[in-house]
């Protein structure tokens, strides 16, 4: 059993997420830096205040608060915007670097071939 947990733990995929997991968490402040203090700003100036949260209206004896909802749905929207263009910006940097080529090995056909070949001698 304890070999089995140190064959999971040195799975390249389970290290890959922790790094994910650990950058992501890192990321979180500079992408919610750029949303608060940029983006919702503009927002701001555009419609006279950058949280739509006091938007409510009365329905029975509770208030329905879908300015809530506008608010969240927007921070959302403009996250989801700025991981775009990190990903974006992350991919024509990755693009550029030179990329070796696999060498090409037997098309379909030629295994197909290969194994007909080896039918026919037996």
């Amino acid at each position: 059993m304890l070999q089995e947990f140190k064959d999971f733990i040195n799975r390249g995929n389970v290290i890959d997420l922790a790094v994910a997991v650990v950058l992501g968490a890192a990321f979180t402040p500079v992408v919610n830096a750029v949303v608060d203090g940029v983006l919702m700003q503009i927002v701001a100036a555009i419609f006279g205040e950058p949280d739509f949260s006091s938007l409510t209206f009365d329905l029975g004896d509770a208030a329905i608060a879908y300015g809530l909802v506008i608010t969240t749905i927007v921070n959302f929207l403009f996250v989801a915007l700025a991981m775009f263009f990190v990903v974006k910006a992350y991919n024509s940097l990755k693009s550029e670097a030179p990329v070796e080529e696999a060498p090409a090995g037997p098309s379909e056909l030629d295994v197909l071939v290969e194994i007909r070949d080896a039918l026919r001698t037996r």
